[in-house]
């Protein structure tokens, strides 16, 4: 489409015609406002709890509490790092368990999207709408069976088998974005490459992975925010301090006492450092995700 038809509004010849009208005036100013105030919203509870994290001991106990800390301190992450088992360990748990549910759902995923897009296998779609029904079952109803599995094949108390479970819950999801991408990539590009001489492997690696990147990078993205996050299975699968996930630290921290009550300046430590990684591999990979997600969900 052209320029002066994009502007114009028109549609270039071939092409269907979409109205797009935006807003001006006071409209438009409303509208800012409300955005504004939504995202005010969203954001406002972040920013006390990251203040909170810096306040002393005395004052993040405080009641009635205060939006902003009076003085700076880092008690409470001295108090979060030496907490049982070491700061370290808790982050080590928790990015290890989500670098294994990483590269389980690629491994996974990607040969059974491309599967499912571009090889005739019979009853493949009763397959990939059987794949999508495990959406509407809750994971946590299947936690019980799974403990008692788990325990029988000592993968409880491990980064491997809860990596396992992280993976399980992702796979639909994931599944469902690969597909849909590997069928958004035109089919001549694959005729060109068998012409030259490239097996499906070839073919999967030189043509369709390069073209997917933004699909890989929003299954990697979703399976290490559902990882990182994930609390219900560490919970159930973990029952050793060492072991511990973050979330599983934070739950423990909230139960310890500061002058007769919860120790809300270690809590709000560590939701702080939880949400740094989440933020900043969103921010840096956010291109990715949002071109991936398109074109994962519209075919």
């Amino acid at each position: 489409m052209s320029a002066d038809y994009a502007f114009a509004g028109r549609a270039a010849p071939g092409m269907r015609r979409f109205a797009f009208a935006a807003p001006s005036g006071r409209t438009g100013y409303l509208v800012g406002a409300i955005c504004m105030a939504i995202v005010a919203v969203m954001i406002a509870p972040l920013v006390f709890s990251v203040a909170a994290s810096f306040k002393t001991t005395m004052e993040a106990a405080a009641i009635p509490p205060t939006w902003f800390p009076h003085e700076l301190s880092l008690d409470s992450y001295e108090r979060l790092w030496a907490y049982q088992d070491g700061l370290l360990t808790y982050l080590f748990n928790s990015a290890g368990t989500a670098l294994l549910a990483i590269l389980f759902c690629l491994g996974l995923t990607i040969p059974a999207g491309y599967a499912l897009a571009r090889f005739p296998v019979p009853g493949k779609e009763f397959l990939f709408s059987l794949l999508l029904l495990a959406l509407i079952i809750p994971y946590q109803a299947l936690l019980t069976p799974l403990f008692f599995m788990f325990a029988g094949m000592r993968l409880t108390n491990t980064l491997f088998g809860l990596a396992i479970i992280h993976t399980a819950i992702q796979i639909p999801f994931s599944i469902y974005i690969m597909r849909n991408s590997f069928e958004a990539v035109p089919r001549e590009l694959e005729e060109a490459a068998v012409i030259d001489g490239c097996t499906s492997w070839q073919v999967l690696t030189r043509i369709y992975l390069p073209a997917i990147r933004p699909a890989i990078v929003t299954v990697a993205l979703f399976a290490f925010i559902t990882s990182w996050n994930e609390f219900l299975a560490a919970l159930v699968i973990m029952n050793r301090g060492s072991t511990f996930t973050l979330p599983l630290v934070l739950a423990a921290a909230r139960q310890e006492t500061s002058i007769g009550g919860t120790d809300w300046g270690m809590l709000q430590a560590g939701i702080t450092i939880a949400i740094i990684p989440c933020v900043l591999f969103y921010v840096l990979l956010q291109k990715y995700y949002v071109s991936g997600f398109l074109s994962g969900a519209v075919k």
